[in-house]
């Protein structure tokens, strides 16, 4: 399954992302999209044809396979939710999951109902604290190569997101200090290439027990809409094994695109790697002096 995620600062940029996704061929069945707007969520709701009860109108126009929900979040505030999984996605489950076609949603879009954490994905902090910034997001998940690589372009195009591509394919270097990892990446992680090594690595690395890792991102040059999915996956990957996973180097290219996505709220960041060895504790002492 490949993810692309797309985090977006701009209403208009968001709207037309899914537009242009749509009119490509990516399955509504595929995308999500969140935002704390109830205009851009009316927006949204009329490109991909679903009917969202206050929100949309009331109109009549459905689609297959759409379903919205207006759910409240501790913190956050109201949100607008579209496409199947988008709850999920969130960390809710059972909790305004939302209306599907000859359906609609109980609730006004002005009056959402309380929610609750229940089973918590791993990766809900990253989409709540983007939404907290006051960003929406736009999630592709897909089985085709062909329809990631297509949302790929549109999300790196019109999102935040490190424009310059690179041919610097990506590379990778284990190295291990006491019972942590540290895997030093260089080049780009992006669809087809970095994100699918990334990804092999670090379940590699878990299935062999070595949950601890630290990621040295000095060298990498590029990351696309996928490699950021990818680095989310990493995290759910570790913290549902019982560990960590811990960022350090960044160069200024990456640390603005996660201060720009809200994502350097969430993922555990040490600028120098001595530091993020240290923060282990016990199980890295052996290597630091």
């Amino acid at each position: 399954m490949e993810t692309a995620i797309g985090v977006f600062a701009s209403r208009d940029n968001a709207d037309h992302s899914v537009k242009e996704l749509l009119q490509k061929g990516v399955p509504e069945s595929s995308l999500v999209f969140l935002t704390r707007s109830e205009s851009e969520a009316k927006t949204v709701g009329r490109q991909l044809g679903a009917f969202a009860g206050g929100f949309v109108g009331g109109a009549a126009g459905m689609t297959a396979g759409v379903a919205a929900a207006t759910l409240l979040l501790p913190g956050i505030g109201a949100v607008f939710a579209l496409g199947f999984g988008a709850a999920a996605l969130l960390g809710l489950a059972g909790a305004g999951a939302g209306a599907t076609t000859g359906g609609a949603i109980a609730h006004e879009a002005g009056a959402p109902q309380p929610t609750t954490d229940r089973k918590a994905s791993e990766d809900a902090a990253f989409f709540r604290e983007v939404l907290k910034e006051g960003r929406s997001v736009v999630v592709v998940r897909t089985e085709s190569q062909e329809t990631a690589t297509t949302a790929c372009s549109v999300l790196d195009r019109l999102g935040l997101g490190m424009q310059e591509r690179t041919p610097i394919k990506m590379q990778t270097v284990t190295r291990q200090v006491g019972e942590v990892i540290i895997l030093d990446v260089s080049g780009r992680i992006t669809l087809g290439e970095g994100n699918v090594m990334l990804r092999e690595i670090v379940r590699d690395l878990a299935e062999k027990g070595n949950n601890n890792i630290v990621l040295n991102l000095g060298e990498v040059v590029y990351i696309d809409s996928s490699g950021i999915g990818e680095l989310v996956k990493a995290h759910t990957t570790i913290r549902k094994r019982g560990g960590l996973l811990k960022l350090t180097n960044l160069n200024q290219r990456v640390h603005d695109l996660l201060r720009m996505t809200g994502l350097s709220n969430v993922f555990d960041i040490e600028m120098k790697e001595a530091n993020a060895l240290k923060s282990f504790g016990d199980q890295s002492s052996k290597g630091v002096a």
